[in-house]
């Protein structure tokens, strides 16, 4: 007997630049995807002209928009810019565009910090800028990892939420790097978790479609191997990839 196919889902990349234009995406997303939710880790470039959308989304189970340095340009949802961000605009438009796809196609749609940020826009919210967002970003973008990560506040998660159900709790302690943050909620999205810190959105969910559109502001990628509720995330996902990929056939 043939084994099933894990499901495969696609990690959206970043554009960085290491004395040359590259695509990257921390190791630290693909592993919990690969060991906990068992599935087939896909990078998606971020590139606009070069992405073939539709393409893509017919051959994914699900899309993971991961963490970045990088803010959703304030454009997109009708702000005007603050500071001088860091930007990534052929992100938004790769993340925004294949998003949409996979949505309206009823697959699942997963995202991590700018993830969480780019489906509230998505979906016709808003973002707080870091002027007057409340700011869980410790430290320096370039100082290392560990510093970065080295925080933790708590988030209250909604009774009988997603969260809360896969879980098994009511409250968490979780590590943020982020500066923008949700404003007013997308239409079609439910609050799945607030920060006890401030009432920041921490987490979103909807099913428009048939599947999941799960965002977390937190990071469950970074402690995933230490965490109950990290693992209890990623086993979340990987459910939701094989009911999407068993639907799809």
């Amino acid at each position: 007997m043939r084994a099933a196919r894990r499901p495969l889902v696609g990690v959206l990349c970043c554009n960085e630049f290491a004395d040359r234009a590259v695509q990257v995406v921390a190791s630290r997303f693909v592993r919990p995807l690969t060991h906990m939710a068992d599935a087939t880790v896909l990078l998606v470039p971020a590139i606009a002209d070069a992405a073939d959308v539709s393409g893509v989304a017919a051959a994914l189970d699900g899309l993971l928009l991961t963490g970045s340095r990088s803010h959703v340009a304030p454009e997109r949802y009708g702000a005007g810019r603050i500071g001088a961000p860091v930007l990534d605009t052929d992100r938004d438009e790769v993340a925004l565009a294949l998003s949409a796809q996979m949505i309206e196609a009823g697959k699942p749609v997963f995202g991590i910090c700018r993830g969480l940020q780019e489906i509230n826009v998505l979906f016709g919210g808003t973002l707080r800028e870091p002027s007057v967002a409340g700011r869980h970003h410790r430290g320096r973008w370039d100082d290392s990892y560990d510093e970065l990560f080295d925080h933790y506040h708590g988030v209250d998660l909604v009774e009988h939420g997603r969260l809360a159900v896969a879980t098994g709790e009511r409250t968490l302690r979780v590590n943020s790097v982020h500066e923008q943050g949700v404003d007013r909620l997308g239409a079609g999205l439910s609050v799945e978790a607030t920060s006890e810190e401030d009432g920041l959105v921490e987490a979103v969910w909807a099913r428009p479609c048939g599947a999941d559109v799960l965002g977390v502001q937190w990071h469950p990628e970074w402690d995933a191997g230490h965490s109950d509720a990290s693992r209890a995330f990623f086993a979340l996902v990987g459910t939701s990839l094989r009911t999407s990929a068993h639907a799809q056939r």
